[in-house]
Order: structure tokens, then sequence, then C-alpha cells
């Protein structure tokens, strides 16, 4: 059974706003000038590697940007230009928002639950609501539009509406699934935090993370709590401390509250379970979030499992240092390391897996979806061209209120629909 990648194409509009509390990288480079165009050359690149690798790739596109509705909803009116200007004059941190080019990390897109673990032999998508961070929150009805329209053969594919925003829902970013290959029932491991009178928000409601398996007709479930000291640390999705593929979950031994509890659970209930955990004594929490160790993509290769990791884990010696000694265990099933330049989205606190959205289909499922949300060479290729020619160079903080650059943004995101062959009447986004 393949497992189809489909990762966001970073936007036009991305930028550093700082927007995210408790995304460590995020808040500290707000401020800066951003590179639009350098971030989604890299992020095409990433998609290439995937590809060249053997695995199939998708992408979802960037969300229209800026989100003028956001600003009518908040009582600024006028013609886009007028309102554009005068509400960055009055509140330019709710047009920061506005502008947010956040739907990139499409590991918050949505909850997947592949046929094999439910209980009508179809794929189960939630769109997440989002709902603890207001940029955050203006995604869903976009998302929903896109997925709709990418998994439309209901005979495949179920996609579910975002749930009640009174929960918070953040998607697959705090989903794992074990499972002994991708085509065997599995394990669904739904991570929620808790943090009570922490710095930091936990951004997975536990009854959210029910409701999902619910909808969904999970029949092999594991509910556990995020540590809080890991939140503290940075890590606001559990998929900064922690991934999993196939029987092999890939963690920091600080990732759980109940740690014991759940590795035991999953030696019982996953045959061939496998730990590769990094020691707290090796590997801080500081370290794996400031390097996003575990943010990598673990993927199934022809030769065992490969990570594609950010650059900044080889920087940091202590995580680089360990990560050669796991790849050099001969019982260790990760074979290869794949190092990525992602750093614009990494700056912005979204590493490998934060920009993905994985799916395990049967071959027939996967010839159902929408062909123009898969990648090809070719395509990569006229993609890369056409944000060479169309994304923004650079975009600096004070340029959110230049109605000029919504005019480069709009005409970019044009551009990409046009090459795609998708109208935007089908996505019902406007």
């Amino acid at each position: 059974m393949p497992e189809l990648n489909l990762d966001g194409l970073v936007g036009p509009s991305h930028n550093y706003a700082g927007l995210s509390l408790g995304n460590l990288a995020a808040t500290a480079n707000a401020g800066a000038v951003s590179s639009p165009r350098a971030a989604a050359l890299q992020g095409l690149t990433k998609m290439r590697r995937m590809l060249r690798l053997g695995l199939p790739q998708g992408l979802l596109l960037p969300h229209d940007r800026p989100n003028l509705g956001l600003l009518t909803a908040m009582g600024f009116d006028g013609d886009d230009r007028q309102l554009l200007c005068s509400a960055h004059r009055e509140d330019p941190v709710l047009v920061a928002a506005a502008w947010s080019a956040s739907a990139m990390w499409t590991a918050n897109a949505a909850t997947v639950s592949p046929a094999a673990d439910t209980a009508d032999g179809r794929t189960h998508l939630t769109v997440a609501n989002l709902a603890t961070m207001p940029h955050r929150a203006q995604e869903a009805a976009a998302t929903l539009g896109q997925l709709r329209l990418a998994f439309a053969d209901r005979r495949h594919f179920v996609v579910h509406p975002p749930l009640p925003a009174s929960f918070g829902d953040e998607g697959a970013a705090n989903h794992m699934r074990l499972a002994t290959r991708h085509e065997a029932p599995g394990v669904e491991v739904f991570v929620y935090g808790v943090n009570e009178g922490g710095r930091f928000p936990a951004r997975q409601h536990p009854r959210a993370s029910r409701a999902v398996a619910r909808r969904h007709g999970v029949r092999r479930t594991v509910f556990t709590p995020q540590a809080d000291a890991a939140i503290e640390a940075g890590a606001f999705h559990n998929d900064v401390v922690a991934v999993a593929n196939g029987p092999v979950l890939f963690a920091h031994e600080q990732a759980f509250a109940e740690r014991e509890r759940l590795l035991a659970e999953l030696a019982r209930e996953v045959p061939g379970f496998t730990l590769v955990e990094a020691p707290a004594a090796e590997v801080s929490l500081a370290d794996a979030v400031s390097s996003y160790l575990f943010n990598a993509a673990l993927v199934t290769v022809d030769d065992g499992m490969a990570l594609i990791l950010p650059r900044e884990a080889e920087e940091n010696p202590r995580v680089w240092r360990w990560l050669q000694r796991v790849q050099q265990d001969a019982g260790n099933p990760i074979r290869q390391l794949h190092v990525m330049d992602l750093r614009q989205s990494m700056r912005n606190g979204g590493g490998p897996a934060c920009l993905r959205l994985r799916i395990q289909l049967s071959e027939a499922a996967l010839a159902a979806v929408d062909p123009r949300f898969l990648l090809d060479e070719g395509k990569l290729d006229r993609l890369m061209r056409l944000v060479e020619r169309w994304w923004p160079e650079a975009i600096d903080p004070e340029d959110l209120g230049n109605p000029n650059l919504m005019d480069q943004c709009r005409a970019a995101r044009a551009a990409l629909l046009a090459e795609l062959g998708i109208a935007e009447a089908e996505l019902g986004q406007r």
C-alpha cells in the first residue's frame, strides 16, 4: 500500500509575524524579513526528494491571502485596497493574521484514518478546526474545500467538516499510526495536551481526539497525554517530539506524560513494535525543539526507513552525534538520513513533518485521487518556474499594509490555479 504525502506549497504571503504562542521559532523570528520565493522553492525541492525516494507525492494549495473576509467580519469596510489600508493602520496584528501563510503546514490540515483501520473500509479525513490560534482558525473552510475536491470519490473517501471550535483540534500533528505494514490494520495513537497553568496553551483537546476517532470508526485506538514539560519546551504539537511509521516510534524520552503505559500498550498491540528513543541525557528537549529532530518525515523506502531532516538537525552536534549512532546500529530500521534546507519554514516553526499530510492508500484509492493534486517531475519543474516568476522575493512585516503586495499575491495564486487547471469556484473558498 503506497503512502501519499501531501505537502503544502508555501504561499506567496509567507511572512514572519510571530503569531503562534508556544512556537519558539515563530516568536523568536517575529519582525524578520521573509523570502516567500525561496521558501516555496525549498518546499518543492523537498517534494522532489520524496518522489525520487519512490513515494507518491502531492500538494495542497496556499489559501487566498490576505483573507479580507476576516477583516470585514471584524467591522472594516471599503473596497479591497481601502479595507487593507484602514485595517492595517488600526490593527496591524489582525492584518498579519489575515495574511498568514500557515496553511503550508499540512500536518495540521486534517486527521487521517486509512481504510485498513476504519469500520466502513474507507479512508476518513476530519479537517482540523485549529481553534486555539486566530491566524489558523480561519483555514478550515478553505482546507475542507480542497480536501473534498482532491478526495471526492465516496467509494474510497469520507471528508468530514471540522469539529466545533469549543474543542481545539490540530490534525495529524497530534496523531500517529503504528502497524506492521501500511496495508495492515493499525493502532491509531491520539495525543492530547493538558499543561494546566503553563506558559503555553495545550492545543489538542482530549474530547477532540476522541470525537475524531468516533467519527472515523477507528477500531483500535490509544489516547495518551503529551508531557507538559514538552509543551513548555516549545513542543506545541506532538510531532515536534515524536513521529511514527510502520511499527516504529521515533521519539524523545520526555515526549509523553504516561510514557511507560504507552510503550507497554504499543508493545502489546503492535507486532514488531520498535522504539527508537533519544535519551534526555544525550538530547535535551531544548535540542529536540531547536533542531526539529523529531519533526523529520519518517518514511518507508526499499531498504528500510529514511528520515527527511532539516539542516538544523545536522548543525546541532549532540543531535547529529546521536543520529549517527542510531544509523550505525545494525538492528535499527532507519537506514537513510536525508538533510534538507528548509530554513524559511523552520524560522516560522515548521519542519519536514509539519509540511506534509500523510495518507496510506490502496492502489485503487490512490488512482481515485484528483490528479491535479498529484506531482511528477515535469509538474515540479513547471511549478518551480512559476514560483520563480510570481512569488515575492521578500516581505517585510511593514509590507502587509501595502495593496500592491496584495495584488502580487493574488496574481501569483491565480497563475498557480491556472497551471494546475483548478478553478477558484471548485474550491468553494469565495
